[in-house]
Order: C-alpha cells, then structure tokens, then sequence
C-alpha cells in the first residue's frame, strides 16, 4: 500500500511538473537563443540595401545599390569600390540637363576596368528622375566595365539600353555641382537603412 502511494505521489509531481513546464497549447514559444558569434534574422520582411559613398571634392554622393535587381551590375560596382579602383579618379563627362559620368581610369570615356559585364536591364529600374545611377557603355550592350554615369533630369529614352543598378538618396545637389575634371576621392560601400 505504501508503495502504491509513493508511486501515487510521483505521478502527480511529475505531471504537475510537466504543466509548469510546458506551455499551453497557443501560448507564446521562447525565443530560440542564438548561437555564439550569430544573430538571429528578424523576420520583418526588410532588406539593407547596401550604400555607395562618394567623397568628391564639391561634397559626398550617396546612393543606394539596387543588389536584388541588378544583382551583376552591383556586384561589379562593389568589387571595384571595394579594390579603391575610383578612388583619385575623374568625373570626365558632364551633359547639363542629362548626365555626369566618371569610373575611368583613363579619364577620356575609353578606359575600363579589363573586365565587361552582361547588359542587365529591368523594366522596374527606370531613369525617371535626377539621380539615377545606370553603367556607361560603348554601343556594345555588354560592354560596360567601370564607369557609370548619374542622370541631372529624367532620361527615359535611356530605359532598357543601361544597366541602372541605383538612386542618389543624399547629395543630388552635389550631383548638380560637378563638373569635368572634379575627382572622386574615395568610393566606399556601406551598410544601408532597412527598406521594406
């Protein structure tokens, strides 16, 4: 009988235990922890879009890089920033009221960088405002190596024959103020700000 009763005992301290422990059905689960040296995703739906930074000798330029959309286009444009292939060099076109153009290392528009990239176009990237940045090119569509180009007003006759790859977001007056000759000191890649 005794023994009935410890074993009695036992089984309701065991499922009383296991209701402390376990959560009700519908309740809120722990967070899992991570692990160490890793963070967890949130799961927001948000993206960083990494940020190109150009300090010039009139100002710094920053743009967003479009890496989802012109995934090859940015990553070409990253791996140069990332060597310091445009820092010291010019911006050696500029067309008022259409565009300001630099990358070369020539600083003549025949330059490149020895590697060209697949022309890469989008029907959601557009040059529908000051500030797009789209790869310059010779009339072969995949020729574009290094230099870009950022527009000074809407260019739409432009859309699908470059690769835009991003948009000015800080410094479109300093766009404005460039002129033949300016010089991109440095051009840096960034973290950029969430954006859904």
């Amino acid at each position: 009988m005794r023994r009935i009763m410890i074993l009695a005992v036992l089984a309701v301290f065991a499922v009383t235990a296991t209701w402390a422990i376990a959560p009700a059905s519908g309740a809120a689960k722990p967070k899992p922890k991570a692990k160490a040296g890793k963070r967890l995703k949130k799961k927001t739906g948000a993206k960083m879009d990494r940020v190109a930074v150009i300090e010039t000798n009139k100002g710094t330029i920053k743009f967003r890089l479009y890496e989802k959309d012109a995934p090859i286009t940015t990553k070409n444009f990253i791996d140069l920033a990332n060597r310091k292939f445009y820092d010291g060099l010019k911006f050696h076109r500029v067309v008022p009221g259409f565009v300001i153009q630099g990358g070369d290392p020539l600083g003549t528009g025949m330059g490149n960088s020895g590697k060209h990239i697949k022309l890469e176009v989008s029907q959601k990237l557009k040059h529908d405002a000051a500030g797009v940045v789209a790869m310059a090119r010779s009339p072969d569509p995949d020729s574009a190596s290094c230099q870009f180009y950022i527009t000074l007003a809407p260019a739409p006759n432009l859309d699908m024959g470059y690769a835009v790859f991003g948009r000015v977001t800080q410094g479109l007056d300093v766009v404005k103020k460039i002129q033949v000759g300016d010089v991109m000191k440095t051009v840096r890649i960034v973290p950029g700000e969430a954006k859904k």
